[in-house]
């Protein structure tokens, strides 16, 4: 995949919605979508490849210690989206307020973490888009490491991998595999545009039960 293709794959990932994708994927029976996943700070939607970060207990990468996430921050591409992996039980925050900072300078379009998250207000006040599972006070130094960056992480039941693809918004969280990006998102575009017309029947006085009927339940059938 070169990246242009990629960046078109994007820039259509942006005009759909988390609800239209996770459609996709129930139509296709693929995986991706993901639950107990809130938008804690920004606004509007998120898409991106998402760029991987594993926390945890244990002992960390040999070489000059890093506080937690920096080095996906640092590796981030303008509108990448960093997806955090923190289940080691403890509690400790796998993202905070001067993350938050360093992220939003680097064009980072925002945060997926599976564990717990610190400074939503300052997060809030920069308007950085932060979707997590839970959130804490507590710090991580001291209590958890960055364990890899850039591998395999699993958020909620789905395995993600670094060059997916996310979208996030108020309704929740979607992975697609890299793989499965066009497929995914053609899908995708013909319940968007299906979803839009029965809009413009509704507009125009078509009874709901009509427009909602036999064909919309089918929709996602293959």
């Amino acid at each position: 995949m070169n990246a242009g293709s990629s960046n078109d794959f994007v820039e259509r990932l942006k005009r759909a919605d988390a609800c239209a994708v996770s459609d996709a994927l129930d139509k296709l029976r693929l995986s991706g979508a993901v639950a107990g996943f809130a938008r804690l700070s920004g606004s509007g939607r998120i898409a991106g490849r998402v760029l991987t970060v594993k926390l945890g207990v244990g002992q960390p990468p040999p070489g000059k210690p890093r506080h937690v996430s920096t080095t996906a921050i640092e590796a981030a591409q303008p509108g990448d989206i960093i997806v955090i992996e923190q289940h080691s039980g403890v509690n400790a925050a796998s993202w905070g307020g001067i993350l938050t900072l360093g992220a939003k300078l680097r064009k980072v379009a925002g945060v997926i973490a599976d564990g717990p998250v610190r400074d939503i207000d300052e997060a809030r006040q920069l308007d950085f888009p932060v979707f997590a599972s839970a959130t804490t006070t507590f710090t991580a130094r001291g209590r958890i490491v960055e364990l890899a960056t850039g591998g395999p992480v699993t958020i909620g039941n789905v395995q993600v991998n670094p060059g997916d693809y996310a979208i996030a918004d108020g309704s929740g969280v979607v992975f697609i595999a890299g793989a499965n990006i066009e497929r995914v998102l053609s899908t995708a575009e013909q319940i968007v545009a299906r979803e839009a017309a029965m809009a413009e029947d509704l507009r125009r006085g078509r009874p709901i039960s009509e427009v909602m009927g036999a064909n919309y339940e089918d929709m996602l059938k293959r």
